[in-house]
């Protein structure tokens, strides 16, 4: 696996999060390449403003880390990949200037060095918020592969920016130039959207990087129909709570509980705030956790983990974070304690949990979804 990214700006070894054992792909790619060598041939100014959004581990910040950039991200592991390859190249972590996707950095902004998230509502969100923040000559560049470059990005990037030109594809990477218009109207932001849930009284809010913005996905809606009930459970964990109803819904039937909300998201963790704090405002209190998935969590703390897992980091499929997830809750959970899983039925979970935990029973079943429930002997 190929560790360092060369650039005219320099060379850096950088790794991926979270670590896997053999790990095949970089921590970059060609669209992080292409960038990098385009801002080298056109220069940049010593002391300008620049302003990464959407770093997945950090090469662009740590290769730009001389210009003291400020980097943009809703994910709590691109931070702290970010951390860890400063650190492994020897860089101050003060090089560069860490915000969560819900702050805003300084007004002035000369450079915008955009990497296209996969999640589209994110870069509306991120263009509405840094729009007014943008010096009139600022020099706005959006990258990445062609595959993963849907033309409504390049209408979001003219709808809110201004007029684009692309460039020519170079390895199957791709750069979108932007440049501000003055005159153009923002209109309002539509973020964060609400739903009214109907399976309870209230309405749900969702920050633009939370999964099924607009209404409750059928997973998690079939989910909710087979929560775990057992009285003697006093401390849920919501592992990958994205706006945090499953957790809100254990709250309500579990009045005796204390839930913990778990996302690597900090879009989602704002989310399912916001969504506890509607449904018992001062009533109630509960743990918001942004971090890698239970790694930081002691063993034996828990006494039932409920979880969707993703199978996919940004552009990437597998299983990998799926298994951290059940490993991790085995560790965490109590003697008799229980996880409870959903997943698409062509993802075989119950295989790597029966490894696991030695059972995994299934709960429930219909033509897209499993729910299987494993208990810590």
């Amino acid at each position: 696996m190929e560790l360092e990214l060369s650039s005219p700006l320099g060379s850096f070894q950088l790794k991926r999060l979270p670590y896997r054992k053999n790990e095949l792909l970089r921590a970059w790619d060609a669209a992080d390449e292409y960038v990098l060598n385009h801002l080298a041939a056109t220069g940049l100014a010593e002391h300008a403003n620049i302003v990464i959004l959407n770093d997945s581990f950090g090469a662009l910040a740590v290769s730009l880390s001389a210009y003291r950039p400020t980097a943009i991200s809703d994910s709590w592991l691109s931070q702290q990949a970010t951390r860890i390859n400063l650190a492994l190249n020897g860089i101050a972590d003060e090089r560069v200037s860490l915000l969560d996707s819900l702050s805003l950095p300084e007004a002035g902004i000369d450079y915008l060095i955009i990497k296209i998230p996969k999640t589209l509502a994110l870069l509306e969100y991120q263009l509405h918020t840094l729009k007014p923040l943008l010096k009139g000559n600022c020099q706005v560049t959006a990258a990445g592969m062609v595959k993963n470059l849907p033309p409504s990005a390049w209408k979001l990037l003219e709808g809110l920016i201004g007029p684009t030109q692309p460039s020519l594809a170079v390895k199957k990477a791709r750069l979108i130039f932007g440049r501000v218009d003055p005159n153009l109207q923002l209109p309002a932001n539509p973020y964060p959207t609400r739903y009214q849930l109907e399976i309870c009284d209230l309405t749900v809010c969702n920050h633009a990087n939370v999964f099924s913005r607009d209404s409750l996905d059928i997973g998690t809606r079939f989910l909710l129909e087979h929560l775990p009930q057992n009285p003697e459970y006093r401390e849920f964990i919501d592992l990958g709570c994205g706006n945090g109803i499953v957790g809100v819904l254990l709250a309500k039937q579990n009045p005796q509980a204390r839930i913990g909300f778990i996302d690597e998201s900090f879009m989602a963790i704002a989310s399912a705030r916001e969504n506890f704090s509607a449904a018992f405002a001062d009533s109630r209190e509960a743990d918001f956790v942004t971090g890698d998935c239970l790694t930081d969590f002691p063993a034996n703390s828990a006494d039932c983990i409920v979880c969707n897992p993703p199978f996919h980091q940004q552009h990437t499929i597998g299983d990998h974070i799926a298994w951290q997830m059940f490993q991790q809750a085995h560790k965490v959970l109590r003697k008799s304690g229980e996880l409870r899983v959903i997943g698409n039925r062509h993802l075989n979970y119950h295989l790597a949990l029966k490894t696991l935990f030695g059972n995994c029973r299934q709960v429930a079943a219909n033509a897209k979804f499993v729910i299987f429930s494993c208990v810590k002997s």
